[in-house]
């Protein structure tokens, strides 16, 4: 097929948006932490980046989409890059397959620093290094396989437009997972663990927010209509989110800040999947339910006692498991080829919902499996004096 040069040049410029969401991460996360942690949460972010483009070049992509093993795996064919170039191919008929390559490259980079979250102001970056080397090519990359590149669930005809279970259904719930491993902060209950910049965490949502105009609208693949759809119902979203966030939180008190920004980024992982599916008053729904949902579930995560440092099980789990049977529900022809549960196919809503909770289990179980094989290995936490002094003095040497 030839290339076409409006698609290719929004794909490219979709592809340095979605980039920018692994530092927002960063940024967002590194807010959210005490300032003796302040560099190395960010750090981390940037890390998590190096890691899985290299990774993504050298197997990851081909593990992802390469031929189906099984309805399991990609095969190797791809390994290094091999065969992908700047011709098309049928995953991205329209556009290079190299930057088809790429634009999944930073899917699979944010998705690793989300899981940061789970290990946050105590992890050892050696094991860290480990961990998210093992992670992608484990729990990623066959997520990835299963719902886009030819796996069962694509075959079963699961909906995940951006990668609302590829993505944010994994991190979720392997921050989860990560946290039972590798245990409460010191002091965690016992005093306050106040942020250390509520600028820099809203700083970070606002990057995330533009961020993800490349992530859901740039999975059109192409400069076109369904591509505009997309941009509209996630800013709609995310407004939603923002607002239901706010007035839930403030019915129970003060409307902070760090609220809303929660409440928008909730919007914007809820309506991932569904982006290309459904129009601007799904999305107010979407955004809406996510806000509420993702709010109750920080509070029930709080109340546990559990120590799941930033929220991205609360935030990124839950929200996405909505947002995955959201699209289920209330996918639509009126958008799309395909309609939900509401307009008439409750198999959609069946098919999307073993999907989700398949790769809840799937994120969940093996990821404990890695973090208890790391931990016995070389150990996940660093030293009960470094942790005292900080990440940033006793890893990098560095002050924020």
């Amino acid at each position: 097929m030839v290339l076409d040069s409006g698609a290719t040049a929004w794909v490219l410029a979709s592809t340095a948006l979605v980039m920018l969401m692994t530092p927002g991460v960063g940024l967002f996360y590194g807010g959210l932490c005490r300032k003796k942690n302040l560099i190395s949460i960010i750090a981390l972010s940037f890390v998590a980046l190096a890691i899985v483009s290299v990774q993504w070049v050298l197997f990851g992509y081909s593990l992802a989409f390469g031929t189906d093993i099984g309805g399991f795996i990609g095969g190797l064919e791809f390994a290094g890059l091999n065969g992908i170039g700047m011709e098309s191919s049928s995953h991205a008929p329209a556009i290079p397959s190299l930057l088809f390559m790429a634009f999944q490259l930073m899917f699979a980079a944010v998705t690793m620093a989300i899981v940061i979250s789970g290990m946050a102001e105590r992890v050892k970056l050696s094991s860290f290094a480990v961990l998210a080397l093992l992670w992608t090519t484990l729990v990623y990359d066959p997520l990835a396989h299963w719902v886009w590149g030819g796996g069962w669930a694509m075959r079963m005809g699961a909906l995940d437009f951006a990668g609302g279970t590829v993505v944010h259904i994994s991190a979720g719930f392997a921050a989860l997972a990560i946290a039972l491993v590798i245990g409460k902060r010191s002091g965690f209950g016992k005093y306050a663990m106040e942020p250390s910049n509520i600028p820099l965490v809203l700083l970070g949502a606002a990057l995330l927010w533009f961020g993800w105009f490349g992530f859901n609208a740039g999975s059109a693949l192409a400069a076109e209509g369904l591509a505009a759809n997309a941009l509209v119902v996630t800013n709609t979203s995310a407004a939603a989110g923002a607002l239901s966030w706010l007035l839930v939180s403030w019915a129970k008190g003060k409307p902070s800040s760090i609220g809303i920004a929660g409440g928008a980024v909730a919007g914007l992982v809820a309506i991932t999947p569904a982006a290309g599916f459904v129009g601007p008053l799904e999305a107010i729904l979407i955004g809406a339910v996510a806000g509420a949902a993702c709010f109750f579930a920080v509070a029930m995560r709080t109340r546990s006692g559990l120590d799941e440092s930033l929220d991205a099980w609360a935030v990124h789990g839950v929200g996405g498991l909505w947002g995955a049977l959201a699209t289920g529900l209330l996918a639509t022809l009126a958008v799309n080829k395909f309609s939900g549960l509401v307009h008439g196919n409750a198999n959609q809503f069946f098919v999307n919902a073993l999907g989700a909770f398949g790769a809840m289990a799937y994120a969940f179980i093996v990821t404990l499996v890695l973090a208890v094989a790391v931990d016995k290995a070389m150990g996940l936490r660093v030293s009960e004096d470094e942790e005292y002094v900080g990440m940033d003095l006793a890893v990098h040497g560095e002050r924020a």
